[in-house]
């Protein structure tokens, strides 16, 4: 039986974002863990690029949970 391996930054591609208040929604063509960022217990920052129907694509960092 083979194990597929996932990381977090193979799972946030090729998903839709949306921002809440930077206006702008489109999918996520790449994530990059970012480091000396802290939102909180039990997370990780993630800088993502969005593929934002323009003629630039947006960037933002996101927080992710990765435990209890």
């Amino acid at each position: 039986m083979a194990t597929k391996l996932y990381t977090i930054e193979s799972l946030l591609v090729g998903k839709n974002y949306r921002s809440r208040n930077r206006h702008f929604e489109g999918e996520i063509v790449s994530a990059e863990k970012r480091e000396g960022i802290w939102y909180g217990e039990n997370t990780e920052a993630y800088l993502i690029e969005v593929n934002a129907k323009g003629l630039r694509n947006k960037f933002a960092t996101i927080a992710v949970k990765v435990g209890e």
